[in-house]
């Protein structure tokens, strides 16, 4: 008996450019993700450093228009030991004569870079010229009521600002408020 082989045919082994591009797909699906992720790590840190640089520049502005106020009381204009301070070239908002809320503002306003905006800034001053009297000021100069200064920005007395900002966090998709604020108090000098 005489037996027939029938050949079959093999398939050719399947070459390593058939299989890259069929998982060519698939990489492009984990690049996406990665990507998605990286970009992330990106503006998460991005957003966070300007948000961190703005905190820090609250603070400073808050420390200097405190002494800003310090150096500005109510005897700036007659004291010679300040050297004239209290001149409207020496004032930010070009004002003469001891600081009010309305000079620390423009203070502030004056020493912030343009990455922020300033109009935005809550300024809450005490213990300058027709302000209120800190609650720290204790010394008897320092009370609205008293007859002989009838200033509350005397030396000796307290002046505290107090700046509160609201700083919108923008991240793709995603945006949220966060609320900063910072405090400085000082006895004033002059």
């Amino acid at each position: 008996m005489a037996r027939c082989s029938v050949f079959r045919k093999r398939k050719a082994p399947r070459t390593a450019s058939w299989r890259s591009k069929k998982e060519l797909g698939a990489s492009l699906v984990e690049y996406a993700f990665i990507l998605i992720l990286f970009l992330t790590l990106i503006f998460g840190i991005n957003g966070f450093g300007h948000a961190l640089f703005v905190y820090h520049h609250l603070d400073h502005a808050t420390r200097e228009a405190a002494r800003y106020a310090s150096v500005r009381g109510s005897t700036c204009d007659t004291d010679n030991t300040t050297g004239g301070s209290c001149k409207a070239s020496n004032s930010a908002s070009g004002i003469a004569g001891p600081t009010t809320q309305a000079d620390v503002t423009a203070y502030i306003a004056s020493i912030t870079p343009p990455s922020i905006d300033s109009s935005q800034f809550t300024v809450t001053v005490c213990g300058v010229k027709s302000g209120t009297v800190c609650a720290a000021s204790t010394a008897p100069a320092c009370l609205a009521g008293d007859p002989l200064f009838k200033a509350i920005n005397y030396p000796g007395c307290t002046t505290s600002v107090q700046v509160q900002y609201t700083y919108n966090f923008i991240f793709p998709l995603v945006s949220f408020p966060i609320n900063m604020s910072s405090t400085s108090e000082m006895t004033i000098v002059h």
